[in-house]
């Protein structure tokens, strides 16, 4: 082990007996009783040594034995401790990219800030590039969208999407103006190659029929019509749903942003519920619908920039975090936003009896013998290195 203090929290001293570590409220923490022999010793926690070193250099110092494996345990326990030799062979491996270490050092050192353990945020971040995601969606969010995920080291983002560029196709980060007039798919794969032009070579296996045959860790649905993202189809994710591939929708509709639900088949409810639940509320939603889903006018949708550029964001934010492990805010929910206020605000979506997802039935514990099969099939595939125990997760 050579530990490291967490070199993404600032240190300052509170009094002469007290430190604190970090400044947000959300990472900081305080320590203390602390003396002046161990404040010090404080500083030689810099990675570069390892703890037979350290323990000498303590006992140097005049600090009496044990203290050092006590304040590096303490230390460990609290969260704020790194270890630059931790994460096993894909840590390893992704240490020698010198290169890609240098694009993603700020992402690890906020990864850092969330995986307590010493080691957790080079693994996670070594799990990333073993992940396949698919982005739905070669507009305005979904291209910046993938490219953020590419960017932070998600090592397979694909885009998928028909037609060609129009101009109003274009965004920073994603789309640029010289692709205009391409095919959608072809620009946007290599936005997100300009994104991470280090990541990993694409394996694909194949079955005798030539279908893929690795699952998608997450499905992003960024459809550049708002009313898809606004009223989903369930039919559109009846595989997903069969195949219990997590999916995540994102979008903006008429001036309003909205990311989420995150959908994790079985557990959280899906656009089916979230149709259902609308019509329960108003009787009108179904003939509405139908009216604007038969439509046919062409028109260019009220996606400003900045907008497109915030839901990308945050819908990124979440998907990395489910992908790292963590549960997000979005599972299970809408997040919403309307300019000019841009204030988002969280509406659950809440499982519906009805829907024939079941999801309602399988989180009130009335589980089938086949439900019991399909989340055994689920639960075995081999999850990231990131895996967290009791949360639902991405599958590598």
């Amino acid at each position: 082990m050579h530990p490291i203090v967490k070199p993404a929290l600032r240190r300052g001293w509170r009094d002469l007996n007290t430190v604190q570590f970090g400044m947000t409220p959300a990472h900081a923490m305080v320590l203390g009783p602390m003396d002046t022999a161990t404040g010090s010793f404080l500083e030689l926690l810099d990675g570069t040594r390892g703890m037979p070193l350290l323990r000498e250099q303590g006992r140097g110092m005049g600090l009496p034995d044990g203290h050092v494996d006590g304040l590096v345990d303490r230390l460990a326990g609290s969260g704020l401790l790194d270890d630059t030799t931790a994460g096993g062979p894909d840590a390893d491996a992704l240490r020698e990219k010198k290169e890609v270490m240098d694009r993603l050092r700020s992402d690890l050192a906020s990864l850092s800030l969330v995986a307590r353990d010493p080691g957790g945020a080079v693994e996670r971040l070594a799990a990333r590039r073993r992940l396949r995601v698919r982005v739905l969606g070669a507009g305005r969010v979904g291209v910046v969208l993938a490219a953020l995920l590419a960017g932070a080291g998600v090592g397979e983002v694909d885009v998928r999407d028909l037609g060609r560029v129009e101009p109003w196709d274009v965004a920073p980060g994603g789309l640029p103006v010289e692709s205009v007039g391409e095919r959608r798919e072809d620009a946007a794969r290599r936005a997100v190659r300009r994104a991470a032009p280090d990541r990993p070579p694409r394996a694909v296996a194949r079955d005798g029929k030539g279908e893929e045959t690795r699952g998608l860790s997450l499905v992003i649905l960024a459809p550049r019509d708002g009313l898809a993202v606004h009223a989903p189809d369930p039919a559109q994710t009846e595989g997903l749903i069969a195949s219990g591939t997590p999916h995540l929708y994102a979008g903006v509709v008429e001036a309003t942003g909205v990311v989420g639900p995150l959908v994790l088949p079985g557990d959280t409810g899906c656009a089916g519920c979230l149709d259902r639940r609308r019509a329960d509320r108003d009787p009108a939603w179904p003939r509405l619908v139908a009216q604007w889903r038969s439509g046919r006018q062409r028109r260019v949708g009220a996606c400003d920039l900045a907008l497109a550029a915030a839901v990308a964001g945050l819908a990124a934010s979440h998907a990395l975090a489910f992908l790292d492990g963590d549960p997000p805010g979005c599972a299970g929910a809408r997040w919403e936003a309307s300019l000019p206020g841009c204030a988002w605000r969280a509406t659950p979506v809440a499982a519906h009896a009805a829907c024939s997802c079941g999801t309602a039935r399988k989180t009130n514990g009335e589980r089938t013998p086949e439900d019991g099969e399909a989340h055994e099939r689920m639960a075995g595939r081999q999850p990231n290195a990131a895996q967290l125990a009791g949360t639902w997760r991405a599958h590598v």
